[in-house]
């Protein structure tokens, strides 16, 4: 991992051009150490143990250091026993205690090397001049590494330590930049002293830096990028381990006396690092030595000096590792004086520092790479190695490493924060925090969507930069579902939630009960942050499941960005109570029966998140939002199902979702747009109205209505704001035609020509990319909800934000293109614009509304009926078509009748029929997508009197009806009809009963 910029600091694009690519700590220390052998008498073992077991002193040894995977050990007494081991069971390590025949263990441990090289071998002996004579004299070409038991569990951590960082090094080191301290030190006894410290002290650092990870689990992999402890016991093996990690050295600890070319050297450590300061002026030196007079040797080198001889050398060594390799805080000196200027304690507080510290200090650190090392050290590797090749030479190129050192900063947080859900913690939550939870239990569905979406993100970076606009998901905070539980039981709320008490009366009880006190600070941190109104969504355990999506069935609210933050905070705390309540609405409970769930195993998560938009006076919207889908059901001209289309409009996205008139397009074809293709069709069937969210604070009180506190509002009122410009084409009426693009006077039309057509922003290229990514990476097609500000902050370019992403539950079964050959007469609908695929043969009854007598003033009417109606098959567990003029689900009751989801939730297929007198131009379903995909319910459109399609109510009239009113009736066949959909080709059709299923070919 690279940081890709070029090495020329002083070229300022590049700069500006800066990538940093996120390391992937799951992918370091792959190599463990799971199972040791410890071959030991059973005195020796005891006299390790104290009277306790080898493995549980390291278990809780590596509990203290918060490290993962603590080994099993297994003893065995003899040699033989070892080797019977070794034969049924794989081992990462072998210990082995010399009895009293010190000979022995390094004979039989040459015969373990013999049969199992690639296993190291210890040899661990309790420390004596006589011990350590005898050892002297042994051939020790069969073992690692000796060590001296000096009766401290740490020794054991250690080796286990210093084999994975061998085992690991080159990987670890190469691919992602691990640093490496290198100690070199022939004396058993002062490595087997040091190296525990060592590596005490780097594990403790590693879990301070930690601290800059996102959440637990991120915490533990980030330990992973601790630096590596590497020993040397000969100037040769110092030298081959320096050539080969020289650029990832963090510091060196050496002694002074050691062997060189065979033989005992007194100088050998002073010639290392006079070679190693050669080539690397800055890197820290430690010598170490017994004898003062190399002291002086040290200090021409620029080197620290420990006398080996002193009884703190431990303490020294830890001070002056800390001081010198970059751990802990770093100050910024005066350089002249050496007086401290700034303490810096994490990433957070360089990028707040950075512009007040002084040149000559900045140039100081810089210029001899301490903050490169600073952040090697805290395994902040990316930004490390953007900073480390800048050979600054001169005081004037100081402004360009600030802005350098900033930019990076910024850059690696944004990438850090995106595509991990991060505790909330509302010091550190600031301007480049993207996504955090508050609480243990679930994301809920939306949540885990927008977290999908989050890491989708930074996989493809892609989005990063599309001719110029970036792709994000908004700033989100999510309430897990542990807090639900809290709230509800806390406040005793399951026996009014659960009764059938109105919809009123639940929402009264909820917005009286009670939020944990300390959610209250964290909100106001969050506010702080975002300063914009904020949406409260709802994001149910079961909401966005794959095959029953609740979409549409719980509450979202918005809220203003107020000045006063108290009334702020109140009405962020009734709008989550309110979303809460909607849990437990009747539509909520009945919807519930009808997918067979159950209320009481319901949990709400809650998603707060920062409203996409710009403020104009006292309203608030985006420039546009939508809804697309990757796979479409009504493609026109050469457009394909697969291209996928996109439902468009400007202002909120709750407008298209309540099924207002959208543009509609297919992302692969922007050129062509059905609904612009004629003068007539544009002025007709474009956008005439929005929803903007009200900035008064005002006096309304929450409702079960969550759009309460929205204004619709019509596009002339957005002409006013100035926000058109790029969306809308203007319609000459002395020419009679309409122009592309925004000139005074004349009515403006919502038809983003200048943006679909003319590219003026790649909306579509982005909105393709979305969903081709998004299906390929969910592995079916999807559902997707954006929103979008053409233009950013001192006119920069806008940005895509991407508010959802959901499964469209795709049917394998495909019908034969003869779905349409059977003849009128034998079928009762036909249909050539028809939603869904697949074949239906278990529906007895329809329910249709009767032309006759139909009035479309009575459309609020008809929906109660149906919903009665409807909850009869629900219980009964049957299913019906349902047929009826204009739009269903439409919120305008002039459009069509006003039914929602779970008033129709028993629906096989729903047909919009057209009348002579009341010809409303279809909705294609548009409100209950999600609902009609992932169910399989199929959706017609007819109209015959445009010759499109074919509706026999005249024989549906002459059978006899199970239920009549004025508005509606029910048929009952006595054989179940045929429904058979051809969703590539958008075509479907129901047979009169006894009619067989046209044969697949």
């Amino acid at each position: 991992m690279k940081a890709g910029i070029d090495t020329k600091i002083m070229n300022r694009p590049n700069i500006n051009q800066l990538y940093l690519k996120d390391t992937s700590f799951a992918n370091l220390m792959q190599k463990r150490v799971f199972n040791v052998l410890l071959v030991a008498s059973r005195y020796d073992a005891f006299i390790m143990e104290e009277d306790g077991r080898v493995e549980e002193q390291i278990y809780f040894e590596y509990v203290s250091l918060n490290l993962s995977s603590p080994p099993r050990v297994k003893q065995v007494t003899t040699n033989e026993e070892a080797f019977e081991e070794l034969a049924l069971k794989r081992y990462d390590l072998i210990i082995t205690m010399p009895g009293v025949d010190c000979s022995e263990t390094f004979t039989q441990a040459k015969a373990m090397k013999r049969l199992y090289p690639y296993i190291p071998i210890v040899v661990l002996t309790p420390f004596s001049h006589e011990v350590s004579r005898r050892i002297a004299k042994e051939d020790l070409s069969g073992v690692d590494y000796v060590f001296s038991w000096l009766g401290n569990v740490d020794l054991l951590v250690a080796i286990i330590k210093l084999i994975e960082d061998k085992m690991n090094a080159e990987v670890d080191i190469t691919s992602v930049g691990v640093q490496l301290i290198l100690l070199v030190e022939d004396s058993i006894r002062f490595y087997s002293s040091i190296l525990p410290n060592l590596y005490n002290f780097v594990l403790k650092q590693s879990q301070i830096f930690s601290t800059e990870a996102l959440n637990d689990h991120e915490r533990m992999l980030r330990m992973r990028g601790r630096p590596k402890v590497m020993l040397a016991r000969t100037y040769e093996e110092a030298m081959q381990i320096y050539e080969k990690y020289s650029g990832n050295m963090l510091g060196i600890v050496s002694d002074v006396s050691f062997v060189r070319a065979g033989e005992k050297d007194k100088k050998a450590g002073i010639k290392f690092c006079t070679y190693v300061r050669s080539c690397d002026p800055y890197l820290p030196l430690i010598i170490e030595s017994s004898e003062r007079e190399n002291q002086k040797e040290a200090i021409k080198l620029n080197a620290s000096f420990l006398d080996k001889n002193s009884k703190k050398l431990p303490v020294d060594l830890r001070k002056t590792i800390l001081k010198n390799f970059g751990f802990g805080d770093f100050t910024f000196i005066n350089p002249n004086t050496g007086e401290p200027i700034v303490t810096i304690k994490n990433l957070k507080d360089l990028q707040d520092n950075i512009d007040i510290i002084p040149d000559d200090s900045l140039y100081y650190h810089a210029s001899r790479n301490h903050i490169s090392r600073w952040l090697y050290s805290r395994a902040i590797f990316p930004m490390a190695e953007a900073l480390q090749p800048r050979q600054i030479t001169d005081l004037s190129e100081i402004s360009e490493i600030r802005k350098l050192i900033f930019d990076a900063i910024v850059q690696y947080r944004k990438m850090k924060n995106r595509g991990v859900v991060a505790i909330f913690k509302r010091d550190r939550f600031d301007k480049y925090s993207n996504f955090a939870r508050i609480g243990n239990g679930s994301l809920g569905g939306k949540g885990r969507g927008l977290a999908f979406i989050d890491a989708m993100i930074k996989r493809n970076p892609t989005f990063d930069n599309i001719e110029g606009v970036n792709v994000t998901v908004p700033k989100t905070v999510v309430l897990c579902t542990d807090i639900f539980d809290t709230f509800m039981e806390s406040n005793n709320l399951y026996q009014i939630a659960l009764s059938d008490i109105s919809d009123e009366e639940i929402l009264e009880h909820f917005l009286k009960a009670k939020l944990p006190e300390e959610l209250k600070p964290d909100f106001l941190a969050f506010f702080d942050v975002v300063g914009k109104p904020i949406a409260v969504r709802s994001s149910s355990l079961l909401e966005d499941s794959h095959y029953q999506p609740f979409a549409g069935i719980y509450s979202t609210y918005m809220i203003p960005s107020l000045d006063d933050k108290n009334e702020m905070l109140r009405l962020l705390l009734d709008a989550i109570k309110a979303v809460y309540a909607s849990v437990f609405y009747a539509d909520s409970k009945a919807y519930m029966t009808a997918t067979s769930n159950v209320i009481d195993q319901e949990k709400m998560a809650i998603i707060l998140q920062e409203v996409v938009g710009t403020q104009y006076n006292d309203r608030y919207y985006p420039s546009f939002a939508g809804v697309g889908r990757s796979i479409n059901y009504y493609p026109i001209n050469d457009e394909k199902a697969e291209d996928g289309v996109v439902d468009l409009a400007i202002g909120l996205g709750k407008y298209i979702v309540d099924g207002g008139r959208s543009l509609r397009f297919s992302p692969r074809h922007p050129n062509k747009v059905l609904q612009t293709s004629t003068l007539d069709l544009a002025l007709r069937d474009t956008q005439t109205r929005f929803y903007a969210l009200d900035m008064n604070r005002g006096e309304k009180p929450f409702s079960i209505d969550d759009g309460f506190n929205l204004l619709k509002l019509s596009v002339r009122d957005a002409e006013k704001d100035n926000s058109l410009r790029l969306m809308v084409s203007t319609y000459d009426p002395v020419d009679q035609m309409i122009r592309d693009g925004y000139y005074d006077g004349g009515r403006k039309v919502v038809t983003f020509a200048n943006i679909l057509q003319h590219k003026a922003f790649p909306l579509a290229s982005i909105l393709d990319s979305m969903l081709t990514i998004g299906s390929r990476e969910m592995g079916r097609p999807v559902e997707i909800e954006f929103a979008g500000n053409l233009v950013g902050p001192g006119n920069t370019p806008g940005t895509v934000y991407w508010l959802q992403i959901r499964p469209i539950v795709d049917m394998k079964e495909m019908l034969s293109d003869e779905v349409m050959d059977l003849p009128d007469e034998r079928t009762i609908l036909k249909s050539n614009t028809a939603l869904g695929h697949g074949v239906m043969d278990n529906v007895s009854h329809i329910v249709y509304v009767k032309s006759s007598s139909f009035k479309s003033s009575n459309n609020v009417n008809i929906a109660r009926e149906i919903e009665k109606i409807n909850r009869t098959f629900t219980e009964r567990e049957e299913n019906y078509i349902l047929v009826g003029p204009g739009r269903w689900g439409s919120s305008d009751s002039s459009l069509g009748i006003p039914v929602k989801w779970p008033h129709i939730s028993s629906a096989r297929l729903i047909v919009e029929s057209a009348l002579d007198n009341y010809r409303i131009e279809p909705s294609q379903g548009t409100h209950f997508f999600q609902n009609l995909t992932s169910f399989g319910v199929g959706y017609f459109t007819v109209n015959t009197f445009a010759g499109d399609g074919y509706y026999d109510e005249s024989y549906l009239n002459e059978l006899p009806a199970v239920y009549e009113s004025e508005s509606l009736r029910i048929v009952k066949f006595d054989a179940p009809v045929l429904i058979e959909i051809n969703g590539r080709k958008g075509k479907g059709l129901v047979t009169k009963p006894g009619v067989e299923q046209i044969e697949n070919k």
